[in-house]
């Protein structure tokens, strides 16, 4: 089973292309929960997420005729990223096979590194059954995203720099998708000093892990749904699932929307920008998904950066809407001069802020003399939100809330 001195070993290794990345106390963070927060920056990574370090040790440790051969992997995006910046500092040749529907901002990126992609398949794991047999077809080296003691030693230097720079850290929060990040964490973490503890958050759309940890064996699920596309794999690996039972403390899931609100918190008061994997350990803090003592030393990995800006302006819609800052309503008006107005004045008194007004005479489900109304409204909070929907309703409008 993977070792400390595996992890020690590929620090080495790693060195020269991963960044030693920042780990930054957040007043924000700690204010909020009571406990003592500090981030790990791994979206300051090359490539923007941890998968280089990863990458990096493994294609190292190839040997030169399989340097020579060339590596394929398959990945949603930051493995992607990984290898092929990997092999291309090394004069490798790389081919990565993305899911059919990745980021495009990742696709371009990965292509930019050096690498040739191809999409095939609409998840992680359709993608690594055309990766295989690329593999087998052209005699590459199959680089795996976490099921490789080599690759989870790379990812376990992110625990080296957790602990040297932070010597009393109690509890290190990482995301799990394949589990190759979290082994190589908990090994160097446990390996250095027994008592920190470790915790597995993953996407309730995605938590093979749970699932496995309780059946006692790997449990693939039938699709994933999450928002966090860098964790979305429908099993964990064989290989990392060993090291979790031995090493990992807690696991536990967090929803869509608790993710939504933890990116949105951090764009928005840390001025940190992550995907939806990387929003998932500080979702499990701010949500509180696990027990912690007032004033403990939490350390949230943010693991990768790279989101696309189409899910991004999704996510942070779904967080404001989550957190009270944004809300649709719709009613009925009688239609005649100075309803909306009226309408339009209750919604000042109540000092929310309109974006948006859509106004339906021919709506089949109202009376002929009424009007439809939908709104789209800037609001301050929860609390905001239920004053809001009182007045209206104090002034005799129906309302229904539609997101």
């Amino acid at each position: 089973m993977l070792s400390l001195s595996d992890v020690l070993a590929a620090r080495d290794r790693v060195a020269e292309t991963a960044r030693h990345t920042p780990l930054d106390y957040s007043h924000t963070f700690s204010s909020m929960t009571g406990a003592t927060v500090h981030l790990k920056l791994e979206t300051f990574q090359r490539t923007g997420a941890f998968k280089i370090r990863g990458a990096t040790n493994r294609i190292a440790t190839l040997s030169e005729a399989e340097k020579d051969a060339g590596v394929v992997t398959a990945s949603a995006g930051n493995h992607a990223q990984g290898v092929a910046l990997a092999a291309t500092r090394m004069g490798v040749d790389s081919k990565i096979v993305m899911p059919e529907h990745a980021p495009i901002s990742k696709i371009e990126a990965t292509r930019n590194y050096g690498a040739s992609v191809v999409l095939s398949g609409e998840d992680y794991d359709a993608a690594s059954e055309r990766a295989h047999e690329i593999a087998r077809e052209e005699g590459r080296t199959y680089v795996h995203a976490f099921d490789d003691p080599m690759v989870m030693a790379g990812q376990g230097t992110i625990g080296l720099e957790i602990y040297e720079d932070l010597p009393g850290v109690e509890t290190v929060v990482v995301p799990i998708g394949g589990g190759g990040l979290i082994s190589g964490i908990a090994t160097a973490l446990k390996g250095k000093d027994e008592d920190i503890r470790v915790i597995g958050v993953q996407a309730e759309g995605a938590s093979s892990v749970a699932q496995s940890l309780e059946k006692g064996e790997v449990v693939e699920r039938e699709g994933v749904e999450t928002i966090a596309d860098g964790i979305a794999t429908r099993k964990v690996g064989t290989q990392t699932f060993e090291i979790i039972r031995e090493r990992v403390d807690e696991v536990v899931t967090v929803s869509d929307s608790e993710i939504a609100v933890a990116l949105t918190k951090l764009l928005e008061r840390s001025k940190t920008l992550v995907e939806g994997a990387g929003a998932v350990p500080l979702a499990a803090v701010l949500f509180e998904k696990f027990d912690f003592e007032e004033d403990e030393v939490i350390v949230p990995a943010l693991c990768g950066g790279n989101i696309d800006l189409n899910v991004l302006t999704t996510v942070i819609m779904r967080g404001l809407i989550e957190t009270g800052r944004y809300l649709r309503l719709k009613t009925v008006l009688k239609d005649r001069p100075g309803s909306l107005e009226q309408l339009v004045e209750v919604i000042s008194e109540q000092q929310a802020n309109i974006y948006a007004i859509e106004h339906d005479r021919a709506s089949r489900d109202i009376a002929m003399n009424d009007a439809e109304v939908e709104l789209d409204l800037e609001t301050k909070g929860p609390e905001h939100v239920d004053e809001l929907i009182d007045a209206l309703k104090r002034h005799g409008y129906e309302v229904e809330v539609l997101v």
